[in-house]
């Protein structure tokens, strides 16, 4: 690293899945190859093309949130104060420690694609059906996608940076690479960050349908998340936070925290093609990889894990492979993975959960596998492995890319004293 960029490592992890809030359960359920595809059972869905998600069930904020405000926030933002409170538990942050943090010098960034949308819809549904003077005066405040970390930030007090990013499937990449920034500058010495999303109800699953971007396979729905294989159909949506702790060097190690990895670097760039198709020359998506490799000031050879976008899109996973293959000229030497083969598609939220699957590969020496691939594209080329495997990550490249042509990456690695 160069002198005048500040190390930054990542110390904390919060999540909240279809596998439930524990990381380390989140993981676990990983590596067994177990899908979080449900059918929807909250909603009726029978007239739906699709009728199945990675759904939270029973989703409980417990001694995290207020219970008055608990019933009262949208999702998104009770999944978000949920992920952001256990990651500074598992950074040992609470109590005393918390308290001891210079909270000026501590942010939040946290973003959304679509914020507060059961919120909105109720809201939409009160004003026609009971009239303007029944709309909740929290309508406005819960369906904003800066809210998320606002309420977090009102919780625990920090006073630096807050703001949100929204750039549909890559907001939570987009928002880590910002943070990690905000820490490089010396602006913050920690910075709570990553994604969420809440978008399995009626209108979420409506739009998506309409948009004919999700899998039908009603019948089989645990098999329906099928990235890189030839008989993909569409995405699966889900939903859940993703929440990481990012921390400047000097300051993790002057209060002793556990370093799990280090962030090395992340790219950006846009396709300047198609609303929702990725770029058919694949150069948006390769022209950010190798931004993340410039700002981490490593090699393409240095990679040896893939943690990928891979949303089982016809169009999307071949794209994104080929723009691979554009940066790295010996894919077979490279492993990979596909999360989303059992969590779905978290949206806004997907980076985040993805990084922390990222940075158990790293801590845990083992990466999970890429479930219900049993025909593979003949184009793969990467190392793909269906069951769970051992792997000593030298650097690891995790991918988001959404609608907009959006593209964001970022480069993880095990932490090194220098």
């Amino acid at each position: 690293m160069k002198n005048h960029k500040k190390r930054v490592v990542i110390t904390g992890m919060g999540i909240v899945s279809c596998f439930g809030n524990d990381v380390d359960t989140f993981y676990q359920n990983l590596l067994a190859g177990k899908s979080g595809i449900n059918p929807i059972t909250d909603f009726p869905c029978a007239e739906f093309p699709t009728r199945f998600a990675g759904i939270i069930k029973d989703f409980d904020p417990g001694e995290y949130l207020d219970k008055k405000q608990a019933r009262r926030v949208d999702k998104c933002i009770a999944y978000t104060i949920v992920a952001g409170k256990k990651s500074l538990e598992y950074a040992k942050l609470t109590g005393e420690a918390l308290e001891k943090l210079d909270k000026s010098r501590c942010g939040i960034l946290i973003g959304s694609g679509m914020g507060g949308m059961t919120v909105y819809t109720e809201g939409v549904k009160t004003l026609f059906e009971k009239g303007q003077r029944w709309v909740s005066p929290f309508f406005v405040p819960y369906i904003l996608t800066n809210m998320c970390g606002a309420l977090l930030g009102m919780e625990i007090g920090f006073m630096g940076p807050n703001y949100s990013i929204s750039t549909a499937c890559a907001t939570s990449n987009n928002s880590i690479i910002a943070a990690a920034q905000h820490i490089r500058n010396g602006e913050a010495d920690l910075m709570i960050t990553g994604g969420v999303e809440a978008p399995v109800i009626p209108m979420g699953l409506a739009g998506f349908c309409a948009c004919k971007a999700l899998s039908q396979r009603n019948d089989e729905p645990t098999r329906a998340s099928r990235p890189w294989d030839r008989n993909r159909d569409g995405f699966v949506l889900g939903e859940g936070a993703g929440v990481i702790i990012l921390e400047s060097l000097e300051h993790a190690l002057k209060r002793g925290a556990t370093i799990l990895a280090e962030y090395v670097g992340g790219g950006l760039s846009c396709d300047a093609y198609h609303m929702t198709e990725p770029r058919a020359d694949g150069e948006g998506v390769a022209l950010c990889i190798r931004n993340a490799l410039n700002d981490a000031e490593i090699e393409a050879d240095d990679i040896n894990y893939i943690n990928a976008h891979a949303t089982s899109t016809p169009a999307g996973d071949m794209a994104e492979v080929n723009a691979l293959k554009k940066v790295f000229r010996n894919p077979a030497a490279i492993k990979m993975n596909a999360t989303k083969s059992m969590t779905g598609h978290l949206l806004g939220g997907s980076g985040g959960v993805e990084a922390i699957a990222t940075i158990k590969a790293i801590t845990d020496d083992i990466m999970h596998p890429t479930i219900n691939l049993e025909d593979p594209e003949p184009g793969l080329a990467f190392d793909v492995p269906t069951k769970a495997e051992k792997i000593k990550v030298k650097y690891a490249l995790s991918n988001s890319f959404g609608f907009g042509g959006h593209n964001a990456s970022i480069v993880l690695g095990p932490y090194k004293p220098s």
